[in-house]
């Protein structure tokens, strides 16, 4: 919710995942203005960015006009596809009218878009700074819900790393995570629902990042410890492989590697600290927000009528 537009965003009254309304949890600029879902029919509207399957019905009920058609409207697809990879069909497959904008080529290449216009706008994030100190001996991992999620964030592996590094993880509904996978507090601890700005703090205090999900589009977690000056140690898995030069940190699909450089960090904190330093540098000109906006900027413009 940057740049130089207007965001309306609606509101029901149980502001339920349909209508939230302005983020509670992070700062959004004045540009961003709630707008009770029976009040959007009478809203100037210029174009309607989807993010959901269900949202073109919503937006065609809230505002009685058909997206792609009576309002221009781009789709957002921020996951890799599920069920049946690489044959799984995306929901908007079968239309011309929405372009579907996937911010990974990663997910540009699995997704099976059929007729349906596709681009990639890369992730873009606001900077949190260069507040890196390593100084705690030990490896941050972020992730959210790893009980449920298992496998797909790579929950199952924070055991045999923790070996290596002492893991503290953060994220939403951690606080179960050790106790299922039988670990100490001294291998691995976590601090769950940590707000954002103090999570940026914690993070940098930590050695290195550990990126350990098998199957996501591209973490924000780790482009912001990448910003935030830290070495990653990460799978080498879909986008990651792309986002993370040798120089910035340490890819691999073999966890001995893995384990070797996360070790190799927390013993070596003039190199992690070195390495951490082109990190940042990597993902800013990446994965900075202005070439994030300059890029939405173009397609909008393409895609409102003149």
């Amino acid at each position: 919710m940057q740049g130089n537009h207007e965001y309306v965003v609606p509101v029901t009254p149980d502001r339920g995942p349909d209508g939230l309304g302005r983020a509670r949890t992070w700062d959004w600029p004045t540009s961003v203005r709630e707008v009770p879902f029976g009040g959007l029919r009478d809203e100037d509207i210029d174009v309607v960015v989807l993010q959901r399957p269900h949202e073109a019905q919503l937006v065609e009920t809230w505002t009685e006009r058909r997206v792609g058609r009576d309002v221009p409207a781009v789709y957002v697809e921020h996951n890799t596809p599920g069920g049946d990879v690489p044959f799984t069909r995306h929901p908007l497959a079968g239309q011309t009218d929405i372009p579907v904008v996937h911010v990974t080529h990663f997910n540009q290449l699995l997704w099976d878009c059929g007729s349906a216009r596709t681009t990639v706008i890369e992730h873009g994030i606001v900077d949190p700074g260069h507040l890196y100190t390593g100084e705690i001996a030990r490896a941050a991992v972020c992730v959210n819900d790893p009980v449920r999620r298992g496998r797909a964030v790579g929950a199952d592996l924070l055991g045999q790393l923790s070996a290596a590094a002492p893991l503290d993880v953060f994220g939403m509904r951690v606080e179960q995570l050790g106790a299922v996978l039988g670990l100490d507090a001294e291998r691995l601890r976590c601090f769950d629902d940590v707000a954002q700005r103090e999570l940026h703090t914690a993070m940098a205090r930590r050695r290195v990042y550990v990126h350990t999900s098998r199957w996501t589009s591209l973490g924000l977690s780790l482009l912001e410890a990448m910003q935030l000056g830290m070495p990653v140690v990460a799978l080498a898995t879909t986008e990651a492989v792309m986002a993370v030069p040798p120089e910035a940190g340490v890819l691999s699909t073999r966890l001995e590697d893995l384990k070797r450089a996360a070790s190799t960090f927390i013993d070596e904190p003039q190199q992690a600290r070195a390495v951490g330093e082109v990190a940042r540098e990597v993902a800013l000109e990446r994965y900075g927000l202005g070439r994030f906006l300059g890029d939405w900027q173009r397609l909008l413009s393409e895609s409102v009528p003149s």
